[in-house]
């Protein structure tokens, strides 16, 4: 009888397939992360000249999908393939993994908010070196538009942040038509016009505060930013500890797998040996007859 037994131990099937089926999700995601960013650098025209990579001032938004998307490819590539094989490597793999993310994700968190401050400082710096960059990249220009229009803010602390931008501050030698002018993402909606006046902001900030406030949101980004963090304190503490415990319920069903395979293969037995012993008897040679003339 050929192959090997286990005795008492079996690898469940619920937690394989479980953790199979929840990363191939994570696989397939991670893998449409990754094709729109290259997508998008495609069209930028990035990946004919990689060097260009570097040369954004402020940040490619690009860079969120590059690196969201490929912590989902290896993770559920370790996944589902360490459940799916019962390989203990790429389990214990993505358990280690995924602990790393907790951990980092932990250190932020207490980070944030003991260095609140320097937090604030490093928002306002990171928003103002994007201030600096908002027309060399579509991308980015898009996001800033849509950060403004979201909490309704322009600038950092202030509109006159945009005094940071060539084409937006109000020296005498900026030809811009831009000139001591907002980003109409700035601008107050008046929600009879159906399409978006993009030259709202034209000039708007050579006015009086008081007539600023009639025509754009006055208020900086990092305040509102503020504001909206403590309206929605709740529901983001619960996103980010759903988050966390999804991680630890993730660690301990890969680590509830390894030990699973471990132990049936600790358990297995090689299969008895059946060797059939069977006396050789050397040929029988008969008494030689002598020759009658020997």
């Amino acid at each position: 009888m050929s192959g090997q037994h286990f005795k008492g131990h079996e690898v469940s099937c619920c937690i394989k397939y479980f953790i199979f089926g929840f990363n191939i999700i994570f696989w397939l995601l991670g893998m449409a992360f990754l094709a729109i960013g290259l997508w998008a650098w495609s069209e930028k025209g990035v990946l004919s000249n990689i060097s260009s990579i570097t040369d954004l001032g402020g940040l490619d938004p690009v860079w969120l999908f590059m690196v969201v998307g490929a912590v989902m490819f290896i993770l559920g590539f370790a996944g589902c393939i360490g459940a799916l094989r019962e390989n203990t490597f790429l389990l214990k793999f993505f358990s280690v993994f995924l602990g790393i993310i907790f951990f980092l994700e932990l250190t932020a968190g207490v980070l944030a908010f003991v260095f609140k401050d320097w937090i604030k400082d490093q928002l306002n710096f990171f928003i103002d070196k994007n201030i600096k960059a908002y027309r060399d990249d579509i991308d980015l220009q898009n996001l800033i538009d849509f950060t403004q229009e979201y909490w309704e803010c322009c600038g950092a602390f202030e509109a006159d942040d945009w005094n940071l931008n060539i084409y937006f501050n109000c020296t005498d030698t900026n030809p811009s038509r831009e000139k001591c002018g907002v980003p109409f993402s700035c601008c107050t909606k008046d929600p009879a016009e159906d399409v978006i006046n993009t030259q709202c902001g034209y000039d708007v900030r050579a006015k009086t505060d008081a007539e600023q406030k009639t025509y754009i949101h006055v208020k900086g980004c990092v305040p509102q930013f503020e504001k909206w963090l403590q309206d929605n304190l709740t529901v983001v503490a619960g996103i980010f500890i759903g988050i966390a415990l999804l991680q630890i319920f993730g660690i301990c069903l890969a680590q509830n797998l390894v030990s699973d395979i471990e132990a049936v293969r600790a358990s297995w037995v090689p299969p008895p040996l059946s060797i059939s012993v069977s006396a050789h008897r050397p040929p029988h040679r008969g008494n030689k007859k002598r020759s009658a003339y020997s």
